[in-house]
């Protein structure tokens, strides 16, 4: 099954919890502090792969969790960092983030590694607390949470050469003659409803990538039928080539049907019209083909393409396209590119993250922010010196300043998610 789109929820792991502990040995009773840091929290990586073709996989498992740190322990001892999570996926997936629809990655080569959520820092232990007028801390960090996400994944082949072209043409017959692909063939609309990939091993030791683009109908650019599900295909060629019924079997003018097709094109990305185009005039072998030939000549031509008659069937021509086309790929134009109009997804730190101050009452003050959040997880408040620490950190933050801008009064109640506490200086 051909799957090219996928909605999956990924999580790094928390850090290891920083250990509270003091050396003991004999003849020692008061010896230092000595907890050790938790471990880092595992990490999100995305990897390319040449052996996938489809996000299929992804519709049995969705969910992806990276393990956490191990808390530190005694005697210095810092816990084990968590494992990673290598998540495969095809060579030309796009990663989004579902809610923004920013591009967090674009995986374009094989072996290519992203990672899109780094794990929790482990948490520092007792030790690192000790100073000359407390050196016995009995507090130590909370390991830090990580981040968790639903993240789209889109796939667009990426092949050198594109076939495109109206439904019942001839693609995947001119495809399964020139590559080694074995598409499903028959007279219907839609029998390829899936990009198919083939190499082409050109006589001169210069192979490409050919796909055979599913049919685009009018109206594709608007969503119409499968549009934008087939148009996402066409991205990333190269080399267009054109194939036309020339033998008008249907009905539609060949010249007509040409026109429509780059319509589409141009109506979804106008830049998809300066990629080279090679008119595959195909279905030859029929009488009424050859009126319809030259008046394709004569109208593209003049405007820069190149016109082949062929038949895909009986293999007819279709040397001279192949011939045309790895000419084009070896002149590829520079001003050509395939960077895309990605919107890319800024990863923001949680010391950055913006907070809010809402006033319920006069003597009440809520803050909210998912910096401020994490913050809660990241110390460990249930002492009385930890929460002199966190403390620090929130005026560290700016957070109290902002408070005593809002007007805060010692005394005053302050939330800050689940925790509530009386404002002291």
């Amino acid at each position: 099954m051909f799957v090219d789109r996928a909605k999956i929820h990924i999580k790094g792991g928390k850090g290891g919890n920083g250990a509270v502990s003091f050396y003991r040995a004999k003849y020692i009773s008061h010896g230092g502090p000595d907890g050790g840091d938790g471990g880092k929290g595992g990490d999100v990586i995305f990897e390319g792969s040449d052996n996938m073709n489809t996000l299929v996989d992804f519709r049995f498992k969705r969910h992806f969790t990276a393990e956490n740190g191990i808390d530190g322990g005694k005697r210095n001892c810092t816990g084990p960092d968590g494992k990673t999570v290598i998540i495969k996926v095809p060579v030309g997936t796009v990663i989004k983030e579902a809610v923004s629809g920013k591009v967090m990655a674009d995986i374009t080569s094989n072996g290519e590694r992203k990672v899109i959520i780094k794990g929790g820092r482990g948490g520092r232990g007792n030790q690192h607390f000790a100073t000359a007028t407390r050196q016995a801390p009995r507090y130590a960090e909370n390991g830090k949470p990580s981040k968790e996400y639903d993240i789209i994944l889109e796939l667009k082949t990426i092949a050198d050469v594109g076939i495109i072209g109206f439904p019942n043409v001839g693609k995947s017959t001119l495809l399964s003659m020139v590559t080694n692909a074995n598409p499903k063939i028959a007279d219907y609309h839609f029998t390829t409803l899936s990009p198919n990939l083939g190499v082409v091993h050109y006589k001169k030791g210069e192979n490409f990538v050919m796909a055979d683009i599913p049919g685009i109908v009018e109206g594709a650019s608007e969503g119409v039928g499968l549009g934008h599900e087939f148009l996402r295909h066409i991205e990333r060629t190269k080399v267009f080539i054109h194939v036309v019924d020339a033998a008008a079997i249907e009905g539609l003018d060949p010249i007509e049907s040409v026109n429509k097709i780059n319509a589409e094109l141009k109506a979804y990305k106008p830049d998809l019209l300066k990629r080279p185009q090679i008119i595959a005039a195909n279905k030859t072998d029929i009488p009424e083909a050859e009126e319809n030939v030259k008046r394709l000549k004569e109208h593209f031509e003049p405007l820069g393409y190149e016109v082949y008659p062929i038949s895909a069937a009986s293999n007819k021509g279709l040397e001279f396209v192949i011939e045309a086309v790895a000419k084009k790929l070896k002149d590829y134009p520079d001003d050509i590119v395939f960077d895309e109009d990605f919107e890319e997804y800024d990863e923001v730190t949680p010391d950055n993250e913006e907070f809010k101050i809402d006033i319920v009452d006069k003597n009440y003050y809520v803050v909210t922010g998912v910096g401020v959040e994490k913050m809660i997880g990241y110390t460990n408040i249930d002492t009385e010196k930890g929460f002199a620490f966190f403390q620090k950190y929130l005026r560290n933050r700016g957070i109290i300043d902002a408070l005593e801008e809002k007007g805060i009064k010692e005394g005053d109640t302050v939330k800050i998610y689940d925790l509530e506490f009386e404002y002291f200086k």
